[in-house]
This record gives structure tokens, C-alpha cells and sequence, in this order.
């Protein structure tokens, strides 16, 4: 039986998207999410407590993320977690964890009051594309 990795996210950006291109010309938008879930203390305060989320989006979906979204877009996102690691040139050994996303929902209104639903869907990634 395969395993499950699945990760599904709703949030606002941080920032902008940033777009990049790989050495073949693969487009790729990385952008962070901002994920907020307000909850009662054991003292009787509300609280919020924010958990930041990296976002990697590939080829079409790159351009339509990084095309339509901006700091502080909400947003659905759909996808696998992917961990990468590499080293620093001190040789230091250095890990991220981040948000392979296959399906993002923009939730914001869009101008004229029509709710902005496009998605799109990825293609993954080449596994071991350098991209920091």
C-alpha cells in the first residue's frame, strides 16, 4: 500500500510571488502563506496563532500564480509536502520543507464582483532542481 501526502491550505500571501526560470526554462513562482486559526486559552483569552507555509507552484500554474496573485491574496492550496536539503559553502547542512503546490484556488473577489475561481493544475517538478 502507498502513503499519503496531501496538504491543503487556505491563507494569504505574505508577499509577492516571485517567478523564476530554471536552466531548461521551466517557470517556477515560490510565495508564502500565512494560515491563522483563532482559538479560547486555558485562561478564557482568544487567541490567534499564524503558521507560515512555503509555496513552490511549477510551469503553467507558476505563470498563473505569479501573473494573478499578490501580497496578501487569499488563496486555496493544494498539494505535497517536499523536504530538500543542501549544503551551505561553509558546508553546512541546511533543510527546507516546503509546499509542492498541484492546485490553487484564488478566493479573492475579482473587480465587478465575480469571485476569481481559476485553478490550474501542475505538472511536478524534475525532483532535484536547485532553485535558493
Amino acid at each position: 500500500m502507498s502513503g499519503l501526502n496531501k496538504v491543503m491550505i487556505i491563507g494569504n500571501l505574505g508577499a509577492d510571488p516571485e517567478m523564476r526560470y530554471t536552466a531548461d526554462g521551466t517557470a517556477m513562482t515560490s510565495f508564502r502563506v500565512a494560515a491563522s486559526r483563532n482559538y479560547t486559552g486555558s485562561d478564557g483569552e482568544r487567541r490567534e496563532e499564524t503558521e507560515w507555509f512555503a509555496v513552490i507552484a511549477w510551469r503553467k500554474l507558476a505563470e498563473l500564480c505569479s501573473q494573478y496573485l499578490h501580497k496578501g491574496s487569499k488563496i486555496y492550496v493544494e498539494g505535497r509536502l517536499k523536504t530538500r536539503s543542501w549544503d551551505t559553502p561553509e558546508g553546512e547542512r541546511k533543510y527546507r520543507t516546503e509546499v509542492v503546490a498541484e492546485n490553487v484556488l484564488f478566493m479573492d473577489r475579482a473587480p465587478g464582483g465575480s469571485s476569481d475561481q481559476d485553478q490550474g493544475e501542475s505538472d511536478l517538478p524534475p525532483e532535484e532542481i536547485p532553485f535558493e
